[in-house]
This record gives C-alpha cells, sequence and structure tokens, in this order.
C-alpha cells in the first residue's frame, strides 16, 4: 500500500506535467491586425458612434499600444502650437499606467469622447492602407523587450516623450510622436525591433528638444544681460 501512496503523487505530477506540455505545444491563434479590429469595429451596424472606451474594449488587452498610436500619430504631423499640448495630455496618463504596469485607463473626458460611425469608417479607410504597409515589416521579434517587466520600462521611455511633447516648442512634437508611433507598433505586434527603432528615434528627440531648449535659455539670458 505505501508504494501505491508513494506512486500516487507521482503519477499526479506526471499527468500535469504532460497537461501542462500539451497547453505549451497547443497552436495558438494568430494575433489580429489592428487594421482588421479597426476595421470590423467601422463595420459594427449595431452602434451609431464609435468612442475611445469602444476602441479600449475592442483590443482585448492591446488597448496600450493602440491608444498610444492614436494619440501618437496626430503629433507625429505638423500642428498648430499648442495642439500637442492637448493632444499629449492623454499619452501622460497612458505612459504613468503603463510604467506601473496597470490596465490602461482615461478620464470620462477623454474615454467616452466619440464620432459617428460613418465618420470613423471614413477615418479607418485612409488610415488602414498605412497600417497595412507597417504590418508587413512586424513580426514577434526581440521577445524580451516584450515582456511585462520590459513594457515598465518602455512606459517610463514613453512618459519621458509624452513631457517632452508637451512643451511649447515649435515642430518639437514631431519626433517625440515619431517616436511613439514606432514603440506603439512594436508594443501591438509584439515586436522588439520596432520597439528599440522608436527607443533610438525617442533619444535623438531628446536631445535635439534639449539643445533647443539650451540655445533658447542661453539666448534669453543674454538678452537680460545685454539689457541691464
Amino acid at each position: 500500500m505505501e508504494q501505491d501512496d508513494r506512486a500516487g503523487p507521482a503519477e499526479a505530477e506526471a499527468g500535469a506535467h504532460s497537461q501542462r506540455l500539451r497547453l505549451r505545444l497547443r497552436p495558438q491563434r494568430p494575433r489580429r491586425k489592428l487594421a482588421e479590429i479597426l476595421s470590423e469595429l467601422a463595420a459594427d451596424t449595431t452602434r451609431s458612434r464609435v468612442s475611445i472606451a469602444d476602441l479600449v474594449a475592442a483590443m482585448h488587452g492591446r488597448a496600450f499600444g493602440a491608444l498610444l498610436l492614436v494619440f501618437g500619430f496626430p503629433n507625429a504631423l505638423p500642428a498648430i502650437p499648442g495642439t500637442s499640448g492637448i493632444l499629449g495630455l492623454p499619452l501622460l496618463f497612458l505612459a504613468f499606467q503603463m510604467m506601473l504596469g496597470r490596465q490602461p485607463w482615461l478620464p470620462k473626458v477623454i474615454s467616452l469622447r466619440s464620432m459617428s460611425r460613418d465618420d470613423f469608417a471614413n477615418l479607418v479607410e485612409r488610415v488602414n492602407p498605412w497600417l497595412e504597409r507597417a504590418d508587413r515589416f512586424t513580426a514577434p521579434r526581440l521577445q524580451f523587450l516584450v515582456t511585462p517587466r520590459a513594457e515598465r520600462a518602455i512606459g517610463a521611455v514613453v512618459l519621458l516623450l509624452a513631457i517632452v511633447l508637451t512643451l511649447p516648442i515649435p515642430l518639437g512634437n514631431m519626433l517625440p510622436g515619431l517616436a511613439i508611433c514606432l514603440i506603439a507598433l512594436g508594443v501591438l505586434e509584439r515586436d522588439g525591433l520596432w520597439i528599440g527603432g522608436g527607443v533610438l528615434v525617442g533619444a535623438v528627440a531628446v536631445a535635439v528638444v534639449w539643445g533647443v531648449v539650451y540655445a533658447l535659455a542661453r539666448a534669453a539670458w543674454f538678452v537680460v544681460t545685454g539689457t541691464f
């Protein structure tokens, strides 16, 4: 009987190990592309409007990448001075939560902002060709950059870029916005290569903005000391 008692736990452990192995070897469904998710949301005739909250729900755990891309892309384009300060606020919220390892959350004043489904469909129709081109160059790579611990560090990088982006510097939003877009695509597709590229562009952006701020400060000091 003692031999049977000893064999029982051993057999249970062997069975559990076998089950874990089967789960590990089970083929996983391919990750859905952002363009596909947006198209599906735009084609949903059960809704008349599409909000930021709807986008978060549709992403199923990938909302950080999608929202960073949504708010980062307009900042990567030339815009009216002051616009980046408004569009950068959601990025500050998201990056801080990402750094802490929390689920994405936005205040209702942001998350409930919506547009009509027809307008959203027209926007998706214009944006999707660009997303599909980018998708051709994304693949799961450098997976050590998409672990939970690495994503917290990425959140800290995005937070720094979002702070730089909100500074009132003419065209100072474009490089940080581009860096955030590259990082967002990498997070979405679990592609560490894109994340690494975004971090490099972000480093250049911080250096350029710091140089501009330093030059402006020196010029202001020269004017003050020269006047008085």
